[in-house]
């Protein structure tokens, strides 16, 4: 996986989480805050020249501290994709093993490798 496929892939996590949140909150008051937020997600994932690193981080930020029911049903992975603020989300031991990711990530792409995602994180979760 190179840096264009995984920003596709992180891409595709931020668009199935808003389309699902949307989904969640299309019972309330349009004029509901969460039903404002998830539009706000969907605007974002929507938007190809969004920066999705400002206005995600404030977009999660808001999520977690005003609807924190809903925070574990962000993926984890985006807090670390779009960093900075996000990362105050994530314990250490979480950030070390996105770290850790990257690094692997960038090790096989700078060797021509395909870099398998998934496989390794599952490795580094001990979940194989």
């Amino acid at each position: 996986m190179n840096d264009e496929q995984y920003l596709l892939h992180c891409q595709a996590q931020l668009a199935e989480f808003a389309n699902t949140l949307s989904q969640r909150t299309e019972g309330l008051e349009q004029d509901d805050g969460l039903r404002v937020l998830a539009a706000e997600f969907q605007r974002l994932a929507q938007d190809p020249a969004a920066d999705i690193y400002s206005q995600g981080g404030t977009l999660v930020d808001r999520l977690f501290t005003t609807h924190p029911d809903f925070a574990p049903t962000f993926p984890r992975e985006l807090l670390w994709f779009i960093g900075g603020d996000c990362l105050h989300f994530m314990p250490d031991d979480e950030i070390a093993v996105y770290q850790r990711l990257d690094e692997q990530r960038g090790q096989a792409a700078a060797q021509g490798e395909i870099f398998d995602l998934r496989s390794a994180r599952a490795k580094l979760l001990n979940l194989q």
